[in-house]
């Protein structure tokens, strides 16, 4: 789920505390926007339009060297962001499939591969976003964050935790609301919709 996600790529600024604390903010803001990028994409094309798990990895590589080398705002934010969507983009392969009921785990596409032009399959090592265990690795998660930054991010942090607590606690329901909402659409809207709703 997004929470996770974005708390993932959060924590992956941690180091930049001890070595560079005047570059934690900026470190963890792009870590936080790069876990959250690849779901702007959740209504038009989800896990395609912006997930990219090889081309981000590609860019991360050069960018990770030039922040090592030449650490600066600007080289540590891309480097972040990159490494964000890195993570995001590689974790949902361990989630459960692009359905509107991925617990049922009809879907055989988890994130699609540009690279090679194919969806990769979910692996379910999270049964789906909003499981039991995806809010337990997102509280997993906060727990280090909460140590290390400071109170005006720690409001970030357990705001984000508490949001994935509502959703893990409404997610089945929110499938079936969409149901019963989409149920009621013209079928004249049915091509504007996302695949996994129809």
């Amino acid at each position: 789920m997004l929470p996770t996600h974005v708390l993932a790529g959060t924590l992956l600024a941690a180091p930049l505390v001890r070595v560079a604390p005047e570059l934690a903010p900026i470190g963890f803001a792009a870590g936080f926007l790069g876990g959250l990028f690849p779901d702007l994409d959740m209504y038009t094309g989800h896990r395609k339009t912006f997930h990219y798990p090889v081309y981000y990895s590609v860019l991360a590589i050069p960018a990770t060297l030039a922040a090592l080398l030449s650490p600066s705002a600007v080289t540590v934010a891309v480097a972040l962001f990159l490494l964000g969507a890195v993570l995001h983009s590689v974790a949902d392969m361990y989630g459960g499939g692009l359905e509107l009921r991925p617990w049922e785990g009809n879907s055989d596409r988890a994130v699609y591969d540009h690279h090679r032009g194919e969806w990769i399959a979910p692996r379910r090592g999270v049964r789906y976003d909003g499981a039991v265990e995806d809010l337990a690795l997102c509280v997993a998660l906060a727990v280090p964050l909460l140590l290390l930054v400071d109170p005006p991010l720690r409001g970030i942090v357990i705001g984000t935790v508490v949001v994935g607590g509502v959703y893990t606690l409404l997610r089945r329901r929110l499938a079936e609301m969409a149901s019963t909402m989409l149920s009621l659409f013209p079928d004249a809207l049915d091509p504007y919709l996302p695949e996994r709703y129809r």
